[in-house]
């Protein structure tokens, strides 16, 4: 009976730790894919609440070309998401050009800091203007929706800053973790540390 409830008890600690290690590996996962992830959540949620506010009119390729056509810097919503856009692919583009060193200090947070900031001013300076002219004459939910599309946008603007701020932290203590103990990096050869054998030259040269 005790030999019985011994091996249950085993069985449901084996469990959790391997729940306890799923759950982990999926948050490492998030973290590291986090400026991919928030990229793609950048491009499809403005566009998703664009189309929301936009009921019972669908978001097509008319559509579009009437709010382009129609545009007004007042009351066209338009430019958010194409704003979101933007931003994403400069923010990717530098991201997937960078290495560890240039990840840690440089480029892919100054520019994000940059095109973050800059969209961010621009929503907001266009935020009470669109409100002020579509105070009236619009459902609850259509501005509900308005308003969850500026969020929205300066919310994903903020996480850009975030994110690549801590990735360019992560990047910089794997840099002084490789400059502490050169010669593991220099054991591992390009193979597995490509990013870091500028690193190793550079302290070779010291």
């Amino acid at each position: 009976m005790g030999f019985a409830k011994e091996e249950k008890s085993k069985k449901v600690l084996r469990g959790v730790k391997t729940v306890f290690f799923l759950i982990s590996m999926l948050i490492s996962f998030l973290l590291f894919s986090a400026p991919i992830l928030l990229v793609i959540a950048d491009t499809l949620l403005p566009f998703s609440l664009l189309s929301a506010s936009l009921s019972p009119s669908s978001l097509s390729s008319e559509t579009l070309s009437s709010y382009f056509n129609n545009y007004d810097f007042r009351s066209s919503l338009v430019d958010i998401p194409l704003i979101s856009i933007i931003r994403s692919v400069v923010i990717i583009c530098v991201y997937s050009l960078c290495d560890g060193p240039r990840l840690s200090t440089g480029p892919y947070l100054g520019i994000t800091t940059i095109c973050s900031v800059s969209s961010l001013i621009y929503v907001s300076f266009k935020a009470p203007r669109v409100f002020r002219v579509s105070s009236t004459g619009r459902g609850e939910y259509v501005r509900a929706m308005e308003i969850a599309l500026f969020f929205c946008s300066l919310l994903l603007a903020i996480g850009h800053v975030v994110v690549a701020y801590r990735t360019s932290c992560r990047e910089r203590r794997k840099l002084w973790v490789y400059k502490i103990d050169i010669e593991a990096v220099s054991a591992c050869k390009n193979v597995v540390f490509p990013r870091y054998q500028k690193i190793l030259l550079e302290e070779r040269v010291k």
